[in-house]
């Protein structure tokens, strides 16, 4: 093979490989791009809304970024985010001893629980391409067999504790503006604002799984890694398609 062939070769794979890349990672980046893209609209609608809010208090208005920067912007981002990682953080540890009959959201009946080490392929169960520390007979093996539901529920933590901080700064400015007394953290944990945003997403967030198990069920998707194959029977448990 002659260098310009060689050459071409090389540009063809390499080619080939930037093509794997955003085809192998399209989920990600489709739905990371779609975040950044409504995380700007969220924040160009939620700066026009407070700035007619400021505009009917008699204040000045304020630019975008310092809007972006504003505790009123965190508090209505963070609500959103703890909700979410609530969601995902209960499902993990929930679908490890709640089954459902005929959802491809569950795992299969008979599989209710840890399970064993075979099945989950630890310890001395570890095939070469396991991660290091599922091979590993010590703590290493236990953080690592938690390590999904840890980090999704510190995540939650996080978000949560950001929420309350950033939503009584939020509801202090607005106290200010009213001319009322600011109240502190604590007090704000045990208002009614702060429970109404909170729960008002966690509602929201169980329903959409609950709905999403049991639709499951009976209606498919085809393709969908969410959905039972279509010829799939109604009671078929941890089937995907």
């Amino acid at each position: 093979m002659s260098r310009n062939e060689q050459g071409k070769q090389g540009k063809q794979e390499a080619q080939q490989e930037r093509g794997s890349f955003w085809r192998d990672n399209s989920l990600t980046l489709a739905f990371g791009s779609g975040f950044l893209l409504v995380l700007l609209g969220q924040a160009l609608a939620g700066h026009a809304e407070f700035n007619e809010q400021l505009t009917d208090d008699g204040l000045q208005r304020i630019g975008l970024g310092e809007y972006m920067m504003s505790s009123d912007f965190a508090v209505d981002v963070t609500e959103n985010w703890q909700s979410e990682f609530l969601q995902f953080f209960l499902f993990i540890f929930g679908t490890v001893w709640l089954v459902q009959r005929g959802s491809p959201e569950s795992k299969e009946l008979h599989k209710i629980g840890t399970e064993s080490d075979r099945d989950q392929r630890v310890g001395d169960h570890a095939g070469e391409d396991s991660p290091r520390w599922a091979a590993a007979k010590d703590w290493r093996q236990r953080v690592y067999s938690l390590s999904l539901g840890l980090v999704m529920s510190g995540v939650f933590v996080l978000s949560w504790l950001a929420q309350s901080i950033s939503g009584v700064a939020a509801y202090d400015e607005q106290q200010l503006r009213q001319l009322q007394e600011p109240i502190g953290w604590g007090e704000y944990l045990g208002s009614p604002d702060f429970w109404s945003r909170t729960l008002q997403n966690w509602q929201s967030e169980l329903l959409a799984v609950a709905t999403m198990v049991i639709l499951a069920v009976y209606l498919r998707q085809r393709g969908s890694p969410e959905s039972k194959p279509v010829g799939s029977a109604h009671t078929a448990t941890g089937v995907e398609g």
